[in-house]
């Protein structure tokens, strides 16, 4: 079974990142050295657990932001993907195909001479050629040796 980690490994790894998130590497030996360097720990076994959350931390920050840390680049990185702007729009609206049910509704609000629209016919969806429904039903096939479904023993009560 997993350990538990104490509120005190997770603020101090969060805190860690946070600060010095150059530094720190997906390696564990190499982020239990950088936190005997830049924190004052008591003992080396909080220092290791300490340092593995980190690691584990740096690990998912690798894949994706991670809340509850925010540092610089990440903040960079959001604003960066926040303000992109693509050169061609997902939403071609230079023509727009809608039924004729559409087009009635359209008129009734005033709408009807909207540029690069037009009707089509509607579309019906149908079923793909079987319908299981309405078939006759064949009798199934006996195996040999197995006696018949008529001839069933009768239960007495």
């Amino acid at each position: 079974m997993g350990r538990v980690r104490t509120k005190t490994v997770k603020k101090a790894s969060r805190v860690l990142i946070e600060k010095y998130y150059p530094v720190l590497t997906l390696d564990f030996h190499t982020n239990k050295r950088i936190c005997d360097d830049v924190a004052i720990i008591t003992s080396k076994r909080m220092r290791n657990k300490i340092a593995g959350f980190t690691t584990h931390l740096m690990k998912r920050i690798q894949k994706g932001p991670v809340p509850g840390i925010s540092f610089k680049l990440q903040e960079e990185e959001r604003e960066r993907k926040d303000n992109y702007v693509p050169d061609q729009s997902a939403l071609d609206i230079s023509a727009i195909e809608i039924d004729p049910e559409t087009e009635s509704m359209l008129k009734a609000l005033n709408f009807e001479k909207l540029p690069g629209i037009s009707v089509t016919a509607p579309v019906r969806a149908g079923r793909g050629g079987r319908d299981f429904r309405r078939r006759e039903r064949r009798p199934r096939p006996q195996r040999p040796g197995a006696p018949a479904a008529s001839a069933a023993p009768a239960i007495e009560a």
